[in-house]
């Protein structure tokens, strides 16, 4: 965030000397109020572009094995370019690497979710998967392992087989 500030900072300070620079060799043509307005608008630009980049920079750096299955794109008032392409501000991806499965239930996968946000720090949790019932056990508090190393009595959330991260999660590799 800090190195995001110092950018936005740059953009403007360059579009004030560019303009300057211009306004230098043209003999002092263009009106003086235009170079705050200059600098401004490329501070902005430098903003706009940061906040549409994250998610692409992100994605592009996640290790092997980490696939993400769901986004949540924002629109806001304040930011009235999100009303003509809202940008990408959280997003849920599924660690596929340590995936874990047990021979006695084949059928049900145990992963971490990892949860990105903007300007949030990353969130893992671990979260048990039945494929073929479309549920899920969020195995957070209070998990209890079976002698024989299934997970115990979990409380189970129906979330449907059209689940963009249960498909995710239950995807044969």
């Amino acid at each position: 965030m800090f190195y995001e500030l110092i950018g936005v900072f740059v953009a403007g300070a360059v579009a004030a000397l560019l303009f300057w620079a211009l306004n230098r060799t043209l003999k002092g043509i263009l009106p003086s109020w235009l170079m705050p307005v200059c600098a401004g608008a490329a501070m902005l630009a430098a903003t706009i572009s940061g906040e549409y980049g994250w998610f692409s920079r992100t994605t592009a750096n996640l290790p092997e094995g980490i696939e993400v299955a769901q986004t949540v794109e924002e629109t806001v008032f304040y930011r009235p370019w999100t009303y003509v392409k809202p940008f990408v501000t959280r997003f849920v991806a599924v660690d596929r690497a340590t995936m874990k499965t047990h021979p006695a239930s084949p059928e049900q996968r145990m992963v971490d979710l990892l949860f990105y946000g903007r300007w949030s720090p990353l969130i893992k949790a671990p979260v048990l998967f039945d494929c073929a019932a479309g549920r899920r056990a969020d195995l957070i508090d209070g998990v209890e392992f079976s002698s024989d190393g299934q997970v115990s009595d979990p409380d189970w959330i129906a979330v449907g087989t059209t689940d963009p991260i249960l498909q995710t999660a239950c995807r044969k590799v």
